[in-house]
């Protein structure tokens, strides 16, 4: 059992509530997911679970925790002194490695999809794939056979094929599991509990919720909750003015038959007391009634996004036609693929997907050499690691207006605020942002420069999976051309026209 009580965090640095009177009770075959926009405290919250230390130079935290069992925790980010380890010495460095039977090592490797002989590699964690760390520091993990897992966001740069097998292993795992993810469609087939944390009001005011129920089932009863709330609200809004309309033309003809009587007629002057008295009753019944009357629902809703500088791309236009031998490394260590072809024509929306280590992002970023050249084309990227775009000491409004133009400076400030930043966070250096708000960044950048061609590495990794929807409809409904690497699942299902998976054989077509 993990038990939690009457938790709240407070920030050490602006004391903003982060997280208030947070209680949740979980036991063995509970799946529960912890879902929000980023900076709302889910990795906190994780940390603070597995070792309150974790998160005591940033955090006061206050309330008690429970756990029976043994957890385990995977971060979100590999550790830096671990990721200058070779991958040998970071499973030597657990002492359960050397207890665990060969057999059951070769099975997690299996289950993994990794080779067996990674256990012994001298390859660097950090020089390792997104999707291969993954699925290292969680083969380390289950070394240790834990009662209670923790996970941030474990879905983040894993292949579909890893998706599936995390999956299988959320499901059937006997205890505790406690995640972080984007992906709507692991948390829709594993999640039995939802956990919703919440900033609202400009992130004054935390707020957090738990359900007992599927992620489709939460999202549907949430709209229909909100829906109704907000029609009861409305409604009783609606006749509340007309209320106090009939009470002011009231109020207003007694004051003004006082204000116009002489004092020669004393016997009017007491009923025009007696009548004001009543007004003053009345005024304080509605006053009471206004205080009771249902609330307008607020909710931290879905980010909002447009690609207003878009240019519609011709369906004849050749935007594509490649034609590579040889695939490598940037290194040139390792050849990764050969023959690999792409033809893209007009606003094809494509899809690239594969297993981890297979070159996905190294190609995407031959295409985006390939395409630098092309004079007739404006094309827009959006790389993985976003730092390769994002000036570390720039701050988010002189990114996305460089001109220093008050106009420019007041667009980019109400794109940034309709992506839920917040005026300081508008205001620090960009190095200092979460990963998720440095995937806003690029993407507001997207919607603000002219462009016809948009390449993108996992465009979804970093959004909340209520924001999910409204970014896959914005790029669906994009006029132009896009490339893109993606293990989502339904952004391949609902953006992309055409999928291919790549292989050592080249690009294999799937649709």
């Amino acid at each position: 059992m993990l038990h939690i009580r009457n938790l709240t965090f407070t920030h050490r640095l602006d004391l903003r509530v982060l997280l208030q009177d947070f209680s949740l009770t979980l036991n063995a075959g509970d799946k529960a997911v912890i879902i929000g926009e980023e900076g709302n405290g889910k990795s906190s919250l994780l940390r603070w679970i597995y070792d309150p230390a974790l998160v005591a130079d940033y955090l006061e935290a206050e309330g008690s925790r429970v756990c029976d069992g043994r957890p385990g925790y995977l971060p979100q980010e590999l550790a830096h002194e671990d990721r200058e380890l070779s991958v040998c010495d970071y499973f030597n460095a657990d002492g359960d490695f050397w207890d665990t039977p060969p057999g059951e090592l070769r099975r997690i490797a299996r289950a993994l999809g990794f080779p067996a002989a990674l256990y012994t590699s001298e390859q660097r964690m950090g020089s390792l794939s997104g999707g291969e760390r993954v699925k290292v520091q969680l083969a380390r993990l289950l070394l240790h056979e834990p009662d209670v897992l923790l996970l941030d966001e474990p879905s983040n740069d894993v292949d579909i094929e890893t998706l599936e097998w995390l999956e299988r292993c959320i499901r059937d795992f006997p205890g505790i599991v406690l995640f972080i993810s984007h992906d709507e469609t692991l948390i829709e087939n594993t999640a039995n509990k939802i956990i919703l944390l919440e900033q609202l009001h400009r992130k004054s005011v935390s707020r957090w919720s738990v359900a007992d129920m599927g992620y489709a089932q939460f999202v549907a009863e949430r709209r229909r909750s909100f829906d109704k709330q907000r029609q009861m609200a409305y409604s009783e809004r609606r006749e509340e003015r007309k209320a106090m309309e009939k009470f002011r033309r009231i109020q207003q003809s007694v004051e003004y038959a006082q204000n116009t009587i002489t004092r020669q007629d004393p016997s009017t002057a007491r009923l025009l007391k007696k009548k004001m008295a009543a007004v003053k009753a009345m005024e304080r019944r509605y006053e009471r009634e206004h205080a009771e009357m249902t609330e307008i629902p607020v909710s931290e809703d879905a980010i909002n996004i447009r690609l207003n500088y878009q240019r519609p791309l011709p369906a004849g236009r050749s935007v594509l036609d490649l034609e590579l031998p040889e695939l490598w490394t940037p290194d040139g260590g390792r050849l990764l693929a050969r023959e690999v072809a792409l033809r893209v024509q007009g606003p094809e929306k494509i899809g690239i997907i594969g297993r981890n280590g297979a070159g996905k992002s190294t190609l995407l970023r031959h295409i985006a050499q390939e395409l630098a050249a092309r004079e007739n084309l404006h094309v827009c990227v959006m790389p993985q690691n976003y730092d390769e775009l994002l000036p570390p000491e720039a701050t988010p409004v002189a990114f996305l207006a460089p001109s220093g133009k008050k106009e420019d400076i007041t667009e980019a400030r109400t794109y940034l605020g309709a992506m839920h930043v917040t005026t300081q966070e508008m205001e620090r250096p960009i190095r200092a942002l979460s990963g998720g708000q440095k995937a806003k960044l690029l993407l507001l950048r997207l919607g603000l420069t002219e462009t016809d061609v948009l390449l993108l590495d996992e465009p979804t990794r970093n959004f909340s999976p209520l924001s999910g929807p409204e970014i896959r409809a914005m790029l669906r409904a994009f006029p132009g051309a896009i490339i893109s690497v993606s293990h989502d699942r339904k952004y391949i299902d609902e953006v992309c026209d055409t999928v291919y998976r790549l292989t050592e054989n080249g690009l294999e077509k799937l649709r």
